[in-house]
């Protein structure tokens, strides 16, 4: 692996043009100079200009830790429920293709028989055109 140094000199005049403004922060000056961020952040550090990192600080109390930890425990509850559920739906299509099958049936046609007679979906199938 090649490790570039840089000279005090530039290394300062890079940290000083972020503190007047002309690079927005690090990242930016890091890619004028093809240089790491990284490299830059830790100049700023060094050379007592730290104060100008954008830094996010979360502050959370107990209740949020735990209220995150339970919201997330509940939707991966969810998401398990969500893909049994269309698991179960698949598996019920498949045997009722599978039965009509050895009835010799249509599904399609059982489908419109049962829909018209349990009432379920005939204002779908009725806009459709079907009867």
């Amino acid at each position: 692996m090649e490790y570039k140094r840089y000279s005090e000199a530039f290394k300062l005049s890079v940290v000083r043009e972020v503190a007047d403004g002309k690079w927005r922060g690090p990242l930016e000056a890091s890619r004028a100079y093809r240089v790491s961020w990284k490299a830059v952040s830790r100049w700023m550090e060094e050379y007592g200009y730290g104060h100008l990192l954008k830094r996010v600080i979360h502050v959370k109390n107990k209740g949020e830790v735990d209220e995150l930890k339970r919201l997330k425990t509940e939707v991966r509850k969810l998401k398990d429920a969500l893909a049994d559920a269309h698991l179960d739906l698949k598996l019920s299509e498949a045997f009722f293709e599978i039965s009509c099958e050895r009835q010799g049936l249509d599904p399609a046609d059982v489908k419109k028989k049962l829909a018209g007679t349990l009432g379920i979906g005939s204002a779908k199938l009725a806009r459709k055109g079907v009867s």
